[in-house]
């Protein structure tokens, strides 16, 4: 391992607890930046990812990833039940999204895109410091397709008004389903029937997904995926003997820094994060909007005013104007890739792992362009990525996060599929 990247991981932690404490201009701001490294280092660590779990059950046959997906949405939504029992659901920024025609198309096309890019909009964050050219060419047009498609998302109603709703998700605005308003009779608010039917749905998801992945292993199509039989490796190892080793040793070092973490582990620290992100802010985990302001200030840089962008993007003028560090989803963002950052320096392999993709060819570049492009387009019609519009939906016991996943996974299959066909 390099030494010398560990001690620069461990100035980068230092500096940006400086950075967080005296330059951002709240405590508020501090808390989303420590968030979003949290969250880019359990990512990371856990070689989790929301792309991945379609991704992976197609190109190799493991649905290990899924099926922990699908363990995270039910703890997560346990978990946010002791947040809003015995609160007025409708004081909380809650994604009860609405369900529409929106939601369908613009599931099939995210899903489309991140099997051509290999990340979501969380993820081609982590990939700025793993996969640098697959990233800033698919970020570059996630933005773009986000910019664009925020005219269509701030004024059609069959985006963003829901076909059907429940008194909350009227209450709040958006429209949807709200899943205990379906189950005020269950004696707990309706929580008890919406974590029923939330363990239900997760498991049929992980049926089928333990069906799927025994028929490739039949029809010897099953190729496992080789980060997660590294976690299983590395996570197999006994108890850390203290005899033999010291708690200064460079095996305890190891265990502390550089190990990786199993997909539960991962699953169960986003799930914490999120929940204390939801009890501190009242709202859950978003991250694509910002990237269609972040194209917008690009044009800015040759003249274009705020007020020309608000006019055409039908969003508030100082969502542009605003400072970078003030936006709080923005600095979450910026802390999602010091986190990976922070991971793989004090792990000692910043460097093998910036370089193992550095190199792509014009094929590879084009499909990246396509893909951050329908992912950008595509949230703007669902209202949201994959934390926007299917994990803090699910999260939050709204509707339209479950029909998002089946689009999605929809979009992906599509997508591994003409990505195989050119050879991708």
């Amino acid at each position: 391992m390099n030494k010398r990247e560990r001690i620069i991981g461990f100035i980068l932690i230092l500096l940006s607890l400086v950075f967080g404490r005296f330059y951002l201009e709240s405590d508020i701001l501090f808390f989303r930046l420590v968030i979003g490294i949290g969250l880019g280092y359990t990512l990371t660590r856990g070689y989790s990812g929301f792309a991945g779990s379609i991704n992976r059950s197609f190109r190799t046959g493991s649905t290990r990833l899924l099926r922990t997906m699908m363990f995270m949405f039910f703890i997560t939504a346990l978990m946010s039940t002791a947040v809003l029992f015995k609160h007025d659901p409708s004081k909380f920024d809650l994604w009860i999204n609405p369900i529409n025609t929106g939601l369908l198309l613009g599931g099939i096309l995210f899903g489309f895109g991140m099997a051509f890019s290999s990340c979501c909009a969380s993820g081609v964050l982590t990939d700025l410091v793993t996969g640098l050219p697959r990233a800033i060419i698919t970020l570059i047009f996630f933005c773009f397709g986000v910019f664009i498609g925020f005219p269509i998302q701030n004024s059609q109603a069959w985006v963003n008004k829901s076909i059907i709703s429940s008194p909350t998700g009227t209450k709040i605005g958006y429209g949807g389903i709200y899943l205990p308003d379906l189950f005020k009779f269950d004696g707990l608010e309706g929580y008890l029937g919406a974590m029923i039917l939330t363990g239900c749905f997760c498991f049929l998801v992980v049926y089928i997904s333990y069906k799927y992945e025994s028929n490739r292993k039949k029809n010897n199509t099953y190729f496992g995926h080789a980060s997660e039989e590294m976690q299983l490796v590395e996570n197999n190892i006994g108890e850390f003997d203290t005899v033999k080793h010291s708690i200064f040793s460079e095996e305890m070092y190891k265990r502390i820094f550089v190990r990786s973490w199993t997909l539960k582990t991962a699953a169960i620290i986003i799930a914490v994060i999120f929940t204390i992100l939801m009890g501190v802010t009242k709202a859950g985990w978003g991250a694509s909007t910002p990237y269609g302001l972040w194209f917008g200030k690009f044009l800015m840089l040759f003249g274009v005013s705020s007020k020309s962008l608000s006019n055409f993007t039908l969003m508030p003028d100082v969502a542009f104007s605003m400072p970078f560090f003030s936006h709080p989803i923005n600095v979450q963002n910026f802390g999602i890739v010091v986190g990976t950052a922070m991971y793989l320096l004090t792990a000692g392999i910043f460097k093998q792992t910036f370089y193992s993709e550095l190199k792509i060819n014009s094929k590879e570049a084009l499909f990246y362009v396509l893909g951050g492009f329908s992912m950008g387009f595509g949230t703007r019609l669902s209202n949201g990525c994959n934390v926007g519009a299917l994990y803090t939906p699910i999260a939050n016991f709204s509707l339209s996060g479950w029909i998002f996943l089946v689009f999605l996974a929809i979009g992906g299959i599509l997508g591994n599929i003409l990505a195989k066909k050119v050879n991708l």
